[in-house]
Formats: C-alpha cells, sequence, structure tokens
C-alpha cells in the first residue's frame, strides 16, 4: 500500500519550506504528498502568516493557504501527486492521527523573537512526541537536501534500541545515494574519574571499546549496499549529534516516547540540530 508523505502547514515561512522539504521528499520516494491545514493552528502558534494570504480570520484564509502550499509544491516537481486539505481540528491531534496512514510526517518550526532558530513550535515538539510515523521536523540552515546531496551524507543518531532509525536512515541514504554516518556517542561514568596520569588512558579504552561493540551490534541489520561509516565519540549524545549536523543533510534519531514524551537526546536536537532530524518511533 502507497503511503503518503503528510505536511503540515499553516502560511508561516517556516511551513513553507517544510513544503519545499517535503516535496522533493516525496518527488524522491516518488509518493504522493498531502497538504494539510489545521485550521485551529493559530490558536497555539500565533497568526504571523505570510501577508500574501491577508489576516487571519478572513474567510477563505485557509483554503488559500493550502492550496498556495500545494501549487508551490507541483510547481518545484510537476510530476507530483499533491492534495490539499483543510481541517478543523487541532493541528497536535490531527497530524498524529494522519501519521497513522502516512509514510512521514513534515512540520517546520516556528521559532519566536530573535531566536527563531533555536526555539522549536509546540506544534512541531508535539507531533514528534506522538505521531506514528517517522516526523521530519524542517529546521537549520533548509538548504534543498532532499532533492540533491549538498553536504553528502546521512547521520543516524545510534542508541540503545535503533532498529526503526536505522531502516529508515539506511533508505534516505540508499534514494541520495550518499553514506550513513552513524555515531555512537560514549560518556565515562562519573564514579570513575582517573587523577593519576597514567591510569586516565584505560578507563577511557575500555568505554570507547564498549562503543564500539555496541555501534557493530546495532548496524548487523544494516541493508547491503549502503555505505556505512561508523564512528564513536566521546561526549553527551545531544551535544555530539548537534555538532556533527552541521555537516549532514539529515539527521535520524530513535525514540521510545515513555509515557508520551520524549527521550533527551531527540528532545535536545529537535531545538539545536543544524539540519532537518527525522524522530523515529522504535517500532515505526
Amino acid at each position: 500500500m502507497e503511503l503518503p508523505l503528510v505536511v503540515g502547514v499553516d502560511g508561516s515561512e517556516p511551513s513553507l519550506r517544510a513544503v519545499d522539504w517535503a516535496a522533493d521528499e516525496a518527488a524522491l520516494r516518488d509518493l504522493p504528498l498531502r497538504v494539510v491545514y489545521a485550521s485551529l493552528w493559530e490558536r497555539y502558534e500565533g497568526a504571523s502568516l505570510v501577508g500574501e494570504f491577508g489576516r487571519a480570520g478572513d474567510e477563505g484564509l485557509a483554503e488559500a493557504i493550502v492550496e498556495g502550499a500545494a501549487r508551490r509544491a507541483r510547481d518545484r516537481h510537476p510530476d507530483l501527486r499533491a492534495s490539499a486539505e483543510v481541517l478543523p481540528e487541532e493541528p497536535e491531534y490531527v497530524l498524529p492521527k494522519l501519521s497513522r496512514e502516512a509514510t512521514a510526517v513534515v512540520v517546520g518550526t516556528r521559532g519566536r523573537s530573535g531566536l527563531a532558530e533555536a526555539l522549536l513550535g509546540s506544534v512541531s515538539l508535539a507531533v514528534a512526541a506522538h505521531a506514528h510515523s517517522p516526523v521530519i521536523v524542517v529546521r537549520g540552515s533548509h538548504d534543498n537536501q532532499a532533492r540533491r546531496p549538498v553536504r553528502g551524507r546521512v547521520l543516524l543518531g545510534v542508541g540503545d534500541d535503533s532498529a526503526a532509525a536505522l531502516r529508515f536512515a539506511s533508505e534516505e541514504a540508499r534514494l541520495r545515494a550518499v553514506p550513513l554516518e552513524a555515531v555512537r556517542a560514549w560518556r565515562w561514568p562519573a564514579h570513575e574519574t582517573i587523577d593519576h596520569p597514567l591510569l586516565a588512558g584505560e578507563p577511557a579504552r575500555l568505554h570507547e571499546e564498549q562503543a564500539v561493540e555496541a555501534l557493530e551490534a546495532a548496524l548487523r541489520d544494516a541493508p547491503a549496499g549502503i555505505d556505512v561509516r561508523r564512528r564513536t565519540v566521546e561526549g553527551h549524545a545531544r551535544r555530539v549529534l548537534a555538532d556533527l549536523s552541521h555537516d549532514a543533510d539529515l539527521l535520524v534519531v530513535g525514540t521510545k516516547r515513555p509515557h508520551g514524551h520524549l527521550g533527551r537526546v531527540a528532545h535536545a536536537v529537535l531545538h539545536h540540530s543544524a539540519c532537518p532530524v527525522a524522530v523515529v518511533p522504535q517500532g515505526a
């Protein structure tokens, strides 16, 4: 069954960048694109809509926004099967619901004040925390990552259970014809701090070896034909991945989402990544 790619729009500039990214991704995967406007969006994210659509509350505003976004996608890829839909529901409810029958859901960020690139909108965060499919949050430099490899790699953060994230990241790397860089971060336990300079290297070596073993175990099921590059880095995973995202076209992380909450790593990279982030729920 061919599942569409869903993109949520609200008329803001970040959501239009998300439309561009989603159109490229749908064309890359040869999937239909479902452009959705949840009409209650502005209650949560403000009414800073693109000026050409007029002021919020005008009759037909929602239709104008979603039709304009779908037209923008088709202009970008003339053969793209793009539909437009207005749904009078809360966006943080309807987008996760639509994710049950979607290949992935794409949303933009809604930063506020002078911190537009550092803050994440509440809707984007809620969708990433509750969707059943992978969610791509388009943030960072917003280069044309899908249609051609700008930086030439997909970055995968490898945690304790990254099977679903590995499958998604491998497919992205295959479609883009770029390497997949799999990264495992590791840390010294606080109680193992060694003061003697002659002994300091041994515990570090042991912890790095454990990280290498965990990385190899996680990648046993990597599909054949993918150029997988392995890397272990000392440091907090959220900082390591945010730093490495500056040189990636897409950062992919998995999440277990206990009790409907994102894990610390996924939450941090959604706020600080320099490139789009795909959050892949366990079992997706």
